[in-house]
């Protein structure tokens, strides 16, 4: 029966002399009119078969109304608050006799036919007071005008209320699987693996269900409403998705609530308009992530912190009404992060370190005489790599290093230096570090602060290439290496063999070109040339420069491709 069409005849329309029967569902017309969302907007009729989404002001109690019209009927509500608990209660009272405008002939007054229907109070059929979803079901309803009463004490909340008198024909909800658990199958350090089992509503009903898991580190919700409030507490909660995850859309444009179905389409995000509902100031951003995953029933969640608890929902949502069910929620505690073993520096000796991508390291310097200054020589030897030094917990130095850096702090007696190193996203860092308290203990040899090889193109021959490159002041060795390579040898492939650790002791001695002491007291004019001979022509070579310092360490300037002429 169409519950929307009954309450407006009842009191809109001119009634006849003759008492009126109020017509059952005409599915043709409700289809129509469910389908028009602004049809229900803000009213205070309930739609047969249609969830609807409305609000409340606090201590503000708000009233439904839809007409059962025979006996024995069939009969569903089921309301869900959002994101606070509500007191409800459904009532039945009589429709009036009088609503047949008997004597006259003329219809009643608008505002007497309300009256009249709404100024008693029902029989109470079932109440209730919390934030679950709770039902009223009843197989044999009496006919009557039903009142739904809602109201929340504790702050301004929104709700959805889902009546119909066909619960079982329509099935809106999905329906959940006998174990409606989510299992841990696999925890890890910063991955946890759910498993489900799938809803018979798209295993047996065929119908489309997509599964939308939410994580967060407070507490399990019991509604996919609930999460959607608290979602929209923060305009700008949501980040940008990751390739390959499906973020569901929402529509705040009516007081934070879904105006309309367009599920899976572009986000829309409007700010709470005044029109619908009080302006609420900004609130800091929440800790709540949801993800729609399609029809899988296993899911591997990543990215997060070792050690700390997550809850984790799931939701069955049917895409074509946008109803959902929750499942069962659960929550895990990450593993803890794998204890490191500190890594002693020993004074004036070079430390290679290996992080793993992403990874860490801790070491500890503590000198054993008093000391004024203490010297940290680094050599990053792949890409850069993050650098933290703390005294006896307080930080000095927090700094990016690519390349060699040195780095002097003030001493202190008795004091303990840690320091801890950050690997870069991209890959596996190497580096190597020494730790001295001596001034003129340099392992690492200075370096300009370009350390680009350049290629002269006007000089190059059919067997000779020219190549230059900057110096320091400090007089060091360099020597430069050849390697021949094939003419796909492309940018990428040289950026793979960057790493600046590997000395001239790793090449073949067949690719050794020279060595060469250089350096220049006006650092303006500290640039070298050399030229490399006896090449073939038309090929393709790599060219390395290494500086080896005093104490036999090297470091690699960035490796040069170059070719000779094919024709001279």
């Amino acid at each position: 029966m169409l519950l929307l069409r009954c309450l407006l005849l009842l009191l809109l329309l001119p009634l006849s002399s003759m008492p009126q029967k109020l017509p059952t569902r005409d599915e043709e017309l409700f289809q129509m009119q469910i389908r028009d969302t602004a049809f229900f907007h803000d009213s205070s009729v309930i739609p047969d078969g249609a969830e609807i989404s409305s609000y409340l002001f606090r201590d503000t109690p708000k009233r439904y109304f839809f007409v059962v019209e025979e006996d024995n009927t069939p009969l569903a509500v089921t309301v869900t608050p959002c994101d606070a608990p509500l007191e409800w209660k459904l009532s039945v009272q009589e429709l009036p006799e009088e609503a047949s405008g008997e004597g006259s002939g003329e219809p009643e007054p608008l505002e007497q036919q309300k009256q009249q229907i709404t100024n008693e109070e029902g029989t109470e059929l079932f109440s209730y007071k919390g934030n679950d979803v709770e039902y009223f079901v009843s197989s044999s309803s009496p006919s009557g005008l039903y009142q739904l009463d809602l109201l929340s004490t504790e702050k301004d909340t929104h709700f959805k209320v889902y009546a119909t008198t066909t619960p079982e024909s329509d099935q809106p909800y999905p329906e959940l699987p006998y174990d409606p658990r989510i299992d841990v199958t696999s925890l890890g350090r910063t991955t946890v693996t759910l498993t489900w089992k799938p809803s018979p509503t798209a295993s047996l009903l065929k119908q489309p269900i997509q599964y939308c898991i939410v994580i967060n580190k407070e507490h399990n919700f019991k509604s996919l409403c609930a999460v959607e409030a608290k979602l929209s507490s923060d305009d700008a909660f949501m980040m940008a998705p990751k390739p390959g995850l499906d973020f569901s859309p929402f529509d705040f444009a009516h007081f934070g609530f879904p105006s309309d179905n367009n599920f899976g389409k572009e986000r829309n995000f409007l700010k709470p308009s005044s029109k619908y509902g009080r302006q609420t100031s900004s609130k800091p951003r929440v800790d709540l992530h949801k993800v729609c995953i399609g029809n899988k029933n296993i899911f591997r969640v990543s990215d997060l912190k070792p050690d700390t608890q997550y809850y984790f929902d799931m939701f069955a949502v049917n895409t074509n009404t946008n109803t959902s069910t929750a499942y069962i929620g659960t929550f895990a505690r990450t593993k803890e992060e794998a204890k490191q073993k500190m890594v002693e520096l020993k004074d004036g000796r070079v430390t290679d370190v290996f992080i793993k991508r992403k990874g860490g390291k801790f070491l500890q310097f503590a000198p054993i005489s008093s000391h004024q200054k203490v010297i940290f020589s680094i050599h990053s030897c792949l890409d850069a790599v993050q650098v933290q030094v703390r005294r006896d917990g307080k930080l000095l130095l927090s700094q990016n290093v690519e390349g060699v850096r040195q780095f002097q702090l003030q001493g202190k007696a008795k004091a303990k230096y840690l320091i801890r190193l950050k690997g870069s996203k991209k890959g596996a860092s190497i580096l190597k570090l020494l730790a001295t308290t001596r001034p003129n203990k340099q392992s690492f040899p200075s370096l300009p602060e370009d350390t680009r090889v350049k290629a002269f193109d006007k000089l190059r021959t059919c067997s000779s290439v020219t190549v230059a490159w900057l110096g320091t002041q400090d007089r060091n060795k360099f020597c430069i290496y050849k390697r021949e390579v094939g003419d796909s040898y492309n940018e990428e492939q040289k950026k793979r063999e960057q790493n600046q650790c590997l000395g001239p002791d790793m090449r073949k001695k067949s690719e050794k070109v020279l060595c060469k002491y250089f350096h220049s007291q006006n650092i303006q004019k500290a640039v070298t040339t050399e030229t490399i001979r006896g090449l073939q022509p038309g090929k393709s070579y790599l060219l390395d420069v290494y500086v080896i310092g005093h104490s036999g360490h090297s470091v690699k300037y960035q490796s040069k491709l170059v070719k000779t002429r094919k024709f001279c």
